[in-house]
């Protein structure tokens, strides 16, 4: 038994964890870690071993992680092998001062996508897009601006006449109250 669960079944038979070098308790970065490391490391077009060799390693490492990294086949996976993710629940030294142990969410073994920080690129295109929109804005008035568009013009003129006509009631008011 080890501290987050039981060992699989039998030790000979070549496991998916075993097949990338790690233990069953691996967090998903591990595993995608050691997949890249062993991708290159056996493909076909970049080693040094016989073609035959080479083709039946990357396929078994491609299984591998193709079970690992999704996490219901992962699941069903270690159910398979006989490995459980659940340890065994230990009760307290002292029951009147229970241990607590914070979670720590980084070694979790499912990553949620939007708990990661941006990576450089993204904060790249985020701002290339937010000029592209800025611009575009300012683009689409200075050529409304230049050609003189007749939506702009009416809006002054009636503005112009609302004034025109203000002024026209102030002056009459005025001198209505005159005579």
């Amino acid at each position: 038994m080890s501290q987050t669960g039981t060992q699989p079944q039998s030790s000979n038979t070549t496991t998916y964890y075993t097949l990338l070098g790690l233990h069953p308790s691996a967090s998903v970065i591990d595993i995608r870690r050691a997949y890249r490391e062993l991708s290159k490391q056996y493909h076909p077009d970049t080693t040094e071993l016989p073609d035959t060799v080479a083709t039946a390693k990357f396929q078994q490492i491609n299984e591998a992680y193709a079970t690992l990294s999704h996490p219901e086949r992962r699941l069903s996976y270690d159910l398979k092998i006989g490995y459980s993710r659940f340890g065994v629940i230990q009760t307290p030294t002292d029951l009147n001062h229970p241990v607590h142990k914070p979670h720590d969410y980084s070694k979790s073994m499912y990553l949620d996508a939007s708990d990661r920080p941006l990576s450089s690129g993204e904060i790249f295109v985020l701002f290339v897009l937010s000029l592209t929109i800025v611009g575009c804005l300012l683009l689409a008035i200075a050529v409304a601006v230049l050609r003189g568009e007749p939506t702009l013009q009416t809006q002054l003129s009636s503005d112009l006449n609302t004034q025109q006509i203000y002024q026209i009631y102030q002056i009459n008011t005025q001198t209505a109250r005159i005579t």
